[in-house]
């Protein structure tokens, strides 16, 4: 039996009809046609169909889509604005952190929450939120530097406009 529920999926409303079973990985890829967020081994160990809801890395595969409700939801997709990629996007392609890339959306969106809540991580609490999201390729060393990079890049902005302010004064 299918029921209509309403998902807000980076910033937009979708009434959608699904089964009540639905998980949210399956709703996203199968239903709204949201692909970058992978389907790995469905029981929430690997972190390849992390998501974020509400700020917080989810694994969707575990989260049914009727408990998203309410909920934002943001995907990969969601990232970019106008075709602009986000910070932690192009430092994963400047660092060379995507290699067969079926990773690089959860950990990405894992690396986010964790800039969002702590500008300033330390090399040590970015290995930690990175343990979640299982990689066979890169061997986490780029996708660590990249966001580093970001975190002293957003350090670096904010340390310019200060300045440029006291300045005007």
């Amino acid at each position: 039996m299918e029921i209509s529920i309403e998902l807000k999926i980076n910033g937009r409303i979708h009434q959608l009809h699904a089964a009540a079973n639905r998980t949210l990985l399956e709703v996203l890829r199968e239903t709204v046609g949201l692909t970058g967020t992978k389907k790995g081994c469905g029981t929430g160990e690997c972190g390849a169909c992390t998501v974020l809801l509400d700020g917080v890395p989810v694994n969707s595969c575990l989260v049914l889509a009727l408990d998203a409700r309410g909920k934002e939801i943001t995907t990969i997709e969601g990232l970019a604005v106008n075709g602009v990629l986000h910070p932690l996007q192009k430092a994963f392609a400047e660092h060379g952190a995507t290699q067969c890339g079926f990773c690089t959306p959860g950990m990405i969106l894992s690396g986010k929450a964790l800039l969002d809540r702590n500008p300033k991580p330390t090399e040590m609490e970015v290995r930690q939120v990175l343990s979640g999201n299982l990689c066979r390729c890169t061997g986490y060393l780029k996708p660590v530097e990249a966001i580093l990079a970001v975190s002293r890049s957003e350090r670096d902005t904010l340390s310019t406009a200060k300045e440029a302010s006291n300045l005007e004064r």
